[in-house]
């Protein structure tokens, strides 16, 4: 019953043998020096400045994912456009652009809702 499944099992059991053996070679074979600068952060090869805990204002993350939201829905606008040919060969391209019209006036609707209460302003 699994025998169809033999050399999947047989690839995947090689790839693990051989990922697992390349680390224990590498561990054993390489050099071990241990260097103070090693474990610092590296920044285009300069000294970095200041704490890595930067902290920033929730109205940042609230304007980021606001921008994804309205992003991924734009993304949905293109592939319409895509595929709009083959709704107005199907007969339907009038349901689907007023369905369309509808997707776009409640995006404009949320974005004149953000914009009027300030989401879009990070700095405040």
């Amino acid at each position: 019953m699994l025998e169809p499944y033999l050399p999947i099992l047989l690839l995947v059991g090689i790839t693990a043998a051989f990922g697992v053996v390349n680390v224990i070679v590498s561990d054993l074979l390489g050099g071990h020096r241990a260097v103070v600068s090693k474990g610092d952060s590296y920044e285009c090869g300069m000294e970095p400045e200041g704490s890595a805990r930067l902290r920033l204002s929730i109205h940042f993350y609230l304007v980021a994912v606001l921008f994804i939201l309205f992003d991924v829905e734009s993304v949905f606008l293109v592939l319409w456009a895509v595929a709009a040919k083959s709704f107005s060969a199907a007969g339907v391209g009038a349901l689907v652009f007023a369905e369309i019209l509808v997707f776009v006036g409640l995006l404009l609707a949320a974005l004149v809702y953000v914009w009027r209460k300030g989401g879009l302003q990070w700095d405040r």
